[in-house]
């Protein structure tokens, strides 16, 4: 992709063009609106009027060792929250519920992939916390050393982040499907001197081993003197002597009984490595009094969580969403969670949804691409399960297409569930512009407003604000509590990544429009903006216009260098179970996007693709496609989830090639 599509014009024109309308809106149904937890709409003025104010009111919610001095200090770009105060994010998560009389409540049902399943009441996760705190304390590990954790979806995986919490040793997640460069790489530039693991897990009904690219990765790095390991597959591993412990030989018989550390407001919680443009992945520092406080806040308003709800973010916990919203928010809260090993298509693709029916599960918060996968296998799966225990919806990773959010809506919801389309990042911590189930009326698409306490604005190239109704740049213009406090050991990247293109203000790198209502419509990267006869197209728009034809299932679309037209649109478009390509079916779609959204937006390239390259928390790699559709070398492909998808890609589209 040219540079001018990755650099802001300075014109003082907006950036997008905003083609794709959208006029079905959802009003909250009446009794969910007389029992949400926020009712009252001028939350969002209170919360503007006195930002400092909002925010201190919310973190008065959680339970302090001491009090803080001063609400916020700024000095762009680093903030401070809750200056002085000292906490314990395992304290807030655990022992104030036990000691409230909650210890009985489930913190989490678990079920395995292979379809073992475990009940974990706060109680129990408390005593088990305890005693991984204690097992790391014998291994040398002190308050402030970073423990590298690379681990399944299993009960170890929380257990040892609250464990970390509790001693303020900064934990580093690595999620499980990285390989062992990407393991490296983390453990090096954190420094981590202990890693906990596990044997593996299930995937797809198989047994995945992780043992061995730790074994390999520490062997890279040379830092590491311990590694834990959790058994849980049974396959037969290498254990080094001097170095490697079982879980099972060291944690269970520590004493259940280990004070928290009483943390700064602002010491590390934890580091989140993301892939950087860079061949060196970012390392996103999150602190722990600000953080816990948005965390503990947009769960319980954006979701309207209530004492007996079960609550289920389909997530890996190696993603922020995880550490976000199936650990700290959720357990600050004492609410009741779901963790799932597996994927959502084994053994069928109707496992989720026999989770929900079985655990009688309310709310329910996952990705885009997984609702548009369950689109493409069909309703039937949904429509065999009782899921009128559901009260609530939400999406999290990107951008949902109208369609997509409307199958969710009508075959997930049917009809009477509120949907939560939140927009958020790793380095913002916390969900940013979002639905208030109780009070906003929802589109089709649309994230809506910021949460109140946010600062948000879409601007032109020059940082001007733009009129309703035109796309900008996202950004975010005040600082808010679970905001990363930097990128670890590099200050000089996180201003210059974040805050260098629009002066004082953080700009996330996403496109968006504002509706004539003042609604926000996330458009994607800019980085993946379209320049097509000088118009700067959303690759969301189109693949939106695409999703919306019924026989679509998902779409993904790209730039392809043009000599008449600068860049020309290329699609590469999944069907719907049992829809048959035929020679007319590419054309229909290219007359369909024309007339969704104009002619400037019909694809030049339609082509047909049983699945698209995405990495493992589903989001679509539309480099790797740039790649494809231009001809070119691939870049790197480890992060991908099925790296086989991508030579039946280039296959189709070299065929595709030859045809024309």
């Amino acid at each position: 992709m040219s540079d001018s599509t990755k650099t802001p014009r300075s014109d003082g024109q907006a950036t997008l063009e905003a083609l794709l309308a959208e006029d079905r809106a959802f009003p909250p149904p009446p009794k969910f609106a007389a029992e949400a937890n926020v009712s009252d709409p001028a939350i969002y003025q209170r919360a503007a009027d006195d930002l400092e104010g909002f925010w201190a009111d919310q973190a008065r919610k959680l339970d302090w060792f001491e009090p803080w001095q001063t609400v916020l200090e700024w000095n762009l770009p680093f903030a401070k929250w809750f200056v002085g105060g000292k906490l314990n994010v395992s304290y807030n998560c655990l022992d104030r519920h036990v000691k409230a009389g909650q210890g009985d409540r489930v913190a989490f049902y678990w079920e395995g992939e292979p379809g073992d399943r475990k009940t974990i009441t706060y109680a129990q996760l408390l005593d088990d916390v305890q005693r991984c705190a204690n097992a790391l304390k014998e291994l040398g590990v002190r308050r402030g050393d970073r423990v590298t954790i690379y681990m399944p979806m299993i009960p170890e995986l929380p257990t040892a982040m609250l464990a970390c919490a509790r001693i303020g040793a900064p934990h580093n997640v690595v999620f499980g499907g990285f390989s062992a460069d990407a393991l490296a790489d983390r453990i090096d530039d954190s420094q981590s001197k202990i890693v906990i693991t596990a044997d593996g897990g299930f995937r797809r009904g198989k047994a995945a081993a992780l043992k061995p690219q730790v074994d390999e990765a520490v062997a890279r790095t040379g830092i590491v003197d311990t590694v834990i390991v959790a058994r849980r597959t049974g396959e037969p591993v290498n254990m080094v002597d001097g170095r490697d412990l079982w879980w099972d030989d060291i944690v269970p018989r520590q004493a259940a009984d280990c004070p928290p550390e009483a943390m700064d407001s602002e010491d590390m919680l934890y580091l989140l490595y993301t892939s950087g443009t860079t061949a060196k992945p970012k390392g996103i520092l999150h602190t722990t009094g600000g953080y816990l406080t948005g965390m503990a806040t947009t769960h319980r308003d954006v979701f309207d969580i209530k004492d007996d709800d079960i609550y289920w973010a389909a997530a890996d916990i190696g993603w922020v969403t995880g550490h976000s919203y199936i650990v700290y928010g959720p357990l600050a809260n004492g609410a009741t969670g779901l963790m799932y090993e597996g994927t959502p298509d084994y053994p069928d693709p109707g496992r989720w949804w026999e989770i929900i029916e079985r655990y009688k599960v309310t709310i329910l918060y996952c990705a885009p691409t997984a609702i548009r996968a369950h689109m493409k296998w069909g309703p039937q799966y949904a429509a065999r399960h009782d899921l009128s225990s559901l009260r609530l919806l939400g999406t999290v990773g990107e951008p949902i297409n109208p369609e997509a959010w409307m199958w969710y809506h009508d075959h997930i919801g049917h009809g009477r569930c509120p949907i939560v389309d939140t927009w958020w990042q790793t380095e913002t911590g916390m969900i940013m512009i979002t639905p208030l189930p109780g009070i906003t009326t929802t589109k089709p698409g649309s994230a809506t407003k910021p949460f109140p306490g946010v600062d948000a604005d879409i601007v032109d190239a020059d940082g001007h604000s733009v009129p309703l109704g035109k796309a900008g740049y996202l950004v975010l213009r005040k600082p808010w509590p679970a905001m990363l406090r930097g990128i670890y050991g590099d200050p000089e990247r996180y201003q210059a990544t974040y805050w260098s293109r629009f002066p004082g203000a953080y700009f996330p790198g996403d496109g968006a429009k504002r509706d004539e209502d003042g609604d926000y419509w996330l458009m994607g990267r800019v980085d993946d903006v379209m320049n097509v006869s000088g118009h700067r197209l959303s690759t969301t728009e189109i693949e939106s216009a695409l999703v919306s034809d019924p026989r679509v299932a998902e779409a993904a679309v790209v730039g392809r260098p043009d000599e008449l037209t600068g860049e020309a649109i290329f699609s590469f478009v999944i069907l719907k179970s049992g829809v048959e390509t035929t020679p007319a079916l590419g054309e229909e779609l290219r007359a369909h996007v024309a007339h969704k959204i104009g002619a400037i937006a019909r694809p030049k390239t339609v082509m047909f693709t049983p699945d698209l390259p995405k990495t493992r928390s589903g989001k679509i790699m539309r480099r790797l496609l740039r790649d494809i559709a231009s001809g070119r070398q691939l870049g790197d492909t480890t992060t991908l989830a099925d790296a086989g998808v991508v030579e039946t890609i280039r296959e189709a589209s070299a065929k595709s090639a030859d045809e024309e």
